[in-house]
């Protein structure tokens, strides 16, 4: 008797489903909102990070890497065998990396030598052809990322190039996720969004439908010095004097990207490398996020976005930290990096003390 009720136990377990993901893909999209305590404190309304590094790939351009590579697929572009080929500076290029290792295809990635070895070892990693070309170079030029992906493209049989500075599906993707995703978490009450912009997709995608929701929500652009894009959204015009070279990955352009819709932002501000740098290191401290250096942008623009008055106490703010920390350990979480670029001061923040040996 007592075998048999054994048996039936068994055979119902057995019976009951396995609760799994089919692949890290599963993964993507659905990340949280976490209100900011402590670094904002300070300031007037109340603040919420869209945290990114959520995503299996650990930044935002999961969603369109994902995204964009169904779409090819649907459309018949994309066929088994094929080769995807992207510029990056190292987020879409992991992404795209890990979507391909899922979906069988080879993936090569033209990378700017702006990006962290960090961020270049782990696309090694997932298996992508890294070539690395100089960051300081005109966009037309034929060492840039840019022409070196296009080039590829042409050489290589059964390639298909994504080129997400100039790809609209980039805006779709965060049309269809990023913005419902903080529209709902919100339960609609968001006043501001604040968010990078490089390629433009996140900010553009995210924007475009909050304010079908409701067109009174402030979208407000982070941009870098030694970027374009604050000057042409102000004058639709190019200026390539605001070019110079800066440190922040993943944030600004040399050129003006399709993938940005300009009039679905209402204001542009411009931030530091080095205070970039060092906001990223305050939040790891003051609210236990680990996050990268364009996301260390995006928070500074909000303390800059504050102090010019732009909140009040009944502001929800939400703000999207784009990828994680671990990519930049070569650089803003290294102190002798930071030493380098002379980032250590009295006001921001004194180089830290060494390590400490036990002998």
């Amino acid at each position: 008797m007592s075998n048999n009720k054994t048996a039936k136990t068994l055979k119902s377990f057995m019976r009951e489903e396995i609760q799994a993901y089919n692949s890290v893909l599963d993964l993507v999209g659905n990340t949280p909102l976490i209100k900011l305590q402590n670094i904002t404190k300070n300031l007037k309304g109340n603040f919420f990070a869209k945290v990114e590094a959520f995503n299996p790939g650990h930044s935002s351009k999961d969603r369109i890497a994902l995204y964009i590579l169904e779409q090819a697929e649907k459309k018949g572009i994309l066929k088994p065998g094929d080769t995807i080929i992207e510029t990056t500076s190292g987020n879409t290029g992991f992404s795209i990396a890990m979507v391909s290792v899922i979906k069988g295809y080879e993936c090569i990635l033209a990378v700017s030598s702006k990006s962290s070895p960090d961020k270049i070892d782990m696309l090694r990693t997932m298996g992508a052809k890294v070539y690395v070309c100089p960051a300081n170079v005109s966009a037309d030029d034929p060492r840039s990322y840019y022409e070196v992906a296009k080039r590829l493209h042409k050489e290589v049989k059964g390639s298909v190039y994504i080129n997400q500075y100039f790809n609209e599906l980039n805006i779709d993707a965060h049309y269809h996720s990023t913005g419902p995703e903080i529209w709902n978490q919100t339960k609609g009450q968001i006043t501001h969004l604040v968010a990078c912009s490089g390629t433009g997709g996140t900010i553009s995608g995210t924007a475009k439908y909050l304010k079908e929701q409701n067109p009174n929500i402030e979208v407000l652009g982070v941009d870098a010095f030694g970027s374009v894009l604050k000057s042409f959204h102000e004058t639709r015009e190019f200026d390539k004097d605001e070019i110079y070279p800066y440190r922040i990955e993943g944030l600004g352009k040399n050129l003006i990207p399709s993938a940005t819709d300009f009039d679905a932002i209402d204001e542009f501000v411009k931030v530091t490398d080095q205070e970039s740098a060092h906001t990223a290191r305050e939040l790891a401290k003051s609210e236990g996020l680990f996050v990268g250096y364009t996301s260390g942008a995006a928070v500074q623009a909000v303390k800059q976005y504050a102090e010019a008055g732009k909140f009040d106490e009944n502001s929800n703010i939400v703000v999207i930290l784009p990828d994680h920390g671990s990519r930049y350990m070569s650089k803003i979480y290294n102190d002798q990096w930071m030493e380098d670029q002379g980032f250590f001061d009295t006001v921001q923040e004194e180089n830290p003390k060494k390590i400490e040996y036990v002998k």
